[in-house]
């Protein structure tokens, strides 16, 4: 993960998060995009399918387990990955890292109280520790290793900020590598699972399909509407569409 975030980290410039208060649309856009329809659009979505269309296809305990599972899944946007999206969308590598960082604060006091909600229980269990674990690998220390390495190239070039965008620029194709090799191992590891339940899979599959689309569209044309530029719209929508995988296994 840390070879496909590093490159982005290398593209963000601190002097330009000053400005982002001055652009706060795509922010609004994220935040009631992300916990005010995402976590309850996917709970919907579970519970039609599991509940009513795959009726009879299912133990009724399986199903139930099934729609608690996409609920976790839902109720937490993506972190690590959106700096790879936002990369490939040429999104704004600052203002990308703004919305995450946001999310990464509000989801620490909201995901337990929307999933409790959503599960109809009280009692869930949120690992702290492994969400706190995963914002510090996956954003705070490649941050701080992409603000060395970029203040260490401008030095070296004589404060030619140019140099950074050439350094990066040798590094992308690693980005693209380490992001299919996560790809690969992370179905490689499950692939007895998948191969013995291929109709599970594929009955799992439709609802997380038809969420991911119906959320970019939502939060694209959204932006669309308010004139956001492509560069804050891209990553503004994929991060909705994303989801913290990290957190819903563990």
């Amino acid at each position: 993960i840390w070879v496909m975030i590093f490159p982005m980290m290398l593209g963000v410039d601190f002097a330009s998060i000053r400005d982002i208060g001055k652009k706060p649309r795509g922010l609004i856009i994220t935040l009631v995009i992300n916990w005010l329809i995402k976590p309850f659009t996917m709970a919907a979505i579970a519970v039609v399918f599991f509940d009513y269309l795959y009726a009879g296809l299912l133990p009724g305990d399986d199903a139930q387990q099934y729609i608690a599972g996409l609920i976790l899944l839902g109720a937490a946007p993506c972190t690590a990955m959106v700096f790879v999206w936002s990369q490939m969308t040429k999104g704004d590598p600052a203002y990308t890292l703004v919305q995450v960082s946001v999310n990464d604060l509000v989801m620490i006091v909201a995901f337990a109280p929307i999933v409790a909600l959503l599960l109809g229980v009280t009692d869930i269990v949120v690992p702290w520790e492994t969400l706190l674990l995963s914002v510090v690998l996956y954003v705070v220390i490649p941050l701080a290793l992409g603000a060395v390495t970029r203040r260490r190239v401008i030095a070296s070039h004589g404060g030619d900020k140019a140099a950074v965008d050439a350094f990066t620029a040798t590094l992308k194709p690693w980005s693209v590598i380490g992001l299919l090799a996560t790809v690969v191992l992370l179905f490689a590891f499950q692939a007895e699972t998948i191969v013995s339940n291929p109709l599970l899979i594929v009955l799992i599959a439709i609802p997380i399909i038809i969420q991911s689309y119906g959320i970019f569209a939502i939060a694209y044309a959204w932006a669309f509407a308010w004139k956001v530029p492509h560069n804050i719209a891209a990553p503004c929508a994929m991060i909705g569409t994303s989801n913290f995988f990290e957190l819903a296994v563990a």
